[in-house]
C-alpha cells in the first residue's frame, strides 16, 4: 500500500523554437571582494556563464554580446592601471584602448581589462540546470525550485537558476536523446530514462544513485467520470462495456498511457496473457480520443467535454478539479488492483561532465532535495502519493487495496519495453488490430449513407 503523497510538445535538437519551457530566475549574484586580474580561460568561462544567465531574464542584445566576447578574447596584462570604457580612438597609450579600430600602433592583443570585468569575474555566478519533465510536474517543479534555489544559495552562496521544459515523459526523453541539454530528467517512468541511458547519456546503475530507487513521487490510476456518474462507473470492468467512451493520452508518446495500459493489462494477467489482451483491446476500442500527453488528455475531457471516462494519474485528476471545477470536482475512482506509478530523477551525465564540477553537485543537491518534506509537500498538494510520513500527512489519498508494482510482477523494464513497448510488441498489435476494425466499421458507415 503506498503512501500518501504538477500539478508541450518537447524540444528536439531542431525545434527548440517550438519548446513549451519556462524559465525560473534564481537570486541575482552576490558580490565578493576585489581580486587579481582573470586569466583569459577564466574570462571565457565568464562570457558563456554570464551571458546565459542575462539570457534567461532578459534578451541579449548584439553590442551586449559583443562587448563580453571583445574581453573574452583578449589577455590581461599583469600590474599598471585600467584602460577607462570607451572609444579606442587610434589606439594610443593603451595598445588600441577599449573598442575603436585599433589605431595604426594597436595591433596587440594584449589589453588591460577594466576593474569592472575583474571584480565580475570574481563575482559568485549563477549555475544554471537545466531540468526536463514531464507534463504534470509543471506546478510541483515551478515552486520547488524556487524554494531550492533560496536554501541552496544560502547555504553556499552560489546562486542558482532553472530552465524548465516540459512534455509528455517520452517525448522528453527523444528531446533529450536528440539533443536537448537536460542537466536533470523527472519523467513518468523508469521506461524513458532508460532509454536515455541505453544512447550513452546517463550511467549506468542511476537507479541506485539516489533513494526509494531514484523516484521523487508517485501515484496510481484513476477513472475520472462525468459529474454524478451517470453510467455508473465503478472499476476497471466497467470500461469495456459497449457503452462507454474513454479518453486517454497516447501510449506512444506519454508515459501515463504506459503505465495506464499497464494497469489494464495487469487487472486481467492472473487469468493468462490471452484474457489480459482481449480485455485491454476491448478497453483501447472504446477509445475516441488520444491526446499527446497527460494535461492535453484531461483538458480534452474536462474542457472540450470528450468521453464518459478518462483514464489518467490520480495526482492530475485531483490537480485538474482543483484548477479547472474545484466549485464542482468531476468524481473520480482509483481502483483496487491498481498498478504503483514510480516517476524517476536522473542526472544527465554527458550533458553535466561538459560543465564545471559545481553543476555537478548542485544538481546531485536538487535531487536530493526532491525527498525532503518540504519538496514532497508540494508533490503531495498536486495530488501525488509519497512515502515520506510528514509530507504525507498533508494528503487525502483514498485507500486503494493491492498495489503492484511492474519489476515483480513483469520482469525488468527493458523485459517490459520489449514485451510490450517496441514495435510489433504487444502494444502494436492491439493499437493496430482496433485502428483495422474502427476504419473497416467507417467504410461501412459510409456506404450506408449512400
Amino acid at each position: 500500500m503506498l503512501g500518501h503523497a504538477d500539478t508541450s510538445k518537447a524540444p528536439t535538437s531542431r525545434e527548440y523554437g517550438s519548446s513549451r519551457s519556462l524559465v525560473i530566475a534564481g537570486s541575482e549574484p552576490s558580490s565578493v571582494p576585489h581580486r587579481p586580474r582573470p586569466s583569459r580561460r577564466q574570462l571565457i568561462d565568464l562570457f558563456w556563464r554570464y551571458s546565459a544567465g542575462i539570457a534567461l531574464t532578459s534578451p541579449l542584445s548584439s553590442s551586449t554580446l559583443h562587448g563580453f566576447a571583445t574581453v573574452a578574447g583578449v589577455e590581461a596584462l599583469a600590474g599598471g592601471p585600467p584602460p577607462p570604457f570607451g572609444p579606442g580612438s587610434n589606439g594610443g597609450d593603451y595598445n588600441g584602448g577599449w573598442g575603436g579600430n585599433g589605431g595604426s600602433t594597436g595591433g596587440s592583443s594584449r589589453q588591460y581589462i577594466p576593474n569592472e570585468l575583474a571584480e565580475l569575474a570574481a563575482a559568485a555566478k549563477p549555475i544554471i540546470l537545466t531540468l526536463a519533465s514531464f507534463a504534470v510536474t509543471r506546478k510541483a517543479y515551478g515552486k520547488i525550485v524556487r524554494k531550492f534555489g533560496h536554501e541552496y544559495e544560502e547555504a553556499t552562496g552560489r546562486p542558482v537558476k532553472f530552465r524548465l521544459a516540459f512534455g509528455g515523459s517520452g517525448t522528453q526523453a527523444r528531446a533529450v536523446i536528440d539533443g536537448l541539454p537536460a542537466d536533470i530528467v523527472s519523467l513518468a517512468l523508469p521506461l524513458d530514462v532508460f532509454k536515455i541511458e541505453q544512447a550513452g547519456l546517463i550511467e549506468t546503475g542511476w537507479e541506485e544513485k539516489f533513494s526509494n530507487r531514484s523516484a521523487v513521487c508517485e501515484s496510481v490510476v484513476s477513472i475520472v467520470t462525468r459529474r454524478g456518474n451517470p453510467k455508473n462507473i465503478m472499476g476497471w470492468e466497467d470500461l469495456a462495456r459497449d457503452d462507454i467512451e474513454v479518453v486517454v493520452a497516447n501510449p506512444k508518446t506519454a508515459g501515463v498511457a504506459r503505465w495506464i495500459f499497464l494497469a489494464l493489462w495487469g487487472h486481467k494477467m492472473s487469468r493468462g496473457e490471452t484474457a489480459a489482451k482481449q480485455f485491454v483491446t476491448k478497453v483501447f476500442d472504446n477509445v475516441e480520443v488520444m491526446p499527446r500527453d497527460a494535461r492535453e488528455a484531461s483538458d480534452v475531457f474536462y474542457t472540450q467535454g470528450f468521453g464518459d471516462a478518462l483514464l489518467t494519474y490520480e495526482n492530475e485528476a485531483v490537480f485538474t478539479n482543483l484548477v479547472v471545477s474545484p466549485k464542482a470536482p468531476l468524481p473520480y475512482i482509483s481502483p483496487d488492483n491498481n498498478i504503483r506509478i514510480t516517476c524517476p530523477a536522473a542526472l544527465v551525465d554527458r550533458n553535466i561532465d561538459t560543465s564545471p564540477p559545481e553543476v555537478r553537485e548542485a544538481a546531485e543537491a536538487f535531487i536530493n532535495y526532491l525527498y525532503t518534506p518540504t519538496a514532497q509537500k508540494e508533490f503531495v498538494a498536486c495530488g501525488f502519493r509519497t512515502t515520506n510520513k510528514i509530507a504525507a500527512a498533508d494528503g487525502n489519498a483514498p485507500r486503494v487495496k493491492y498495489v503492484w508494482e511492474v519489476e515483480k510482477k513483469l520482469g525488468n523494464w527493458l523485459t517490459v519495453q520489449k514485451k510490450f513497448f517496441d514495435e510489433g510488441g504487444i502494444l502494436t498489435e492491439i493499437m493496430n488490430d482496433v485502428s483495422k476494425r474502427k476504419l473497416e466499421q467507417r467504410l461501412r458507415d459510409r456506404a450506408a449513407k449512400r
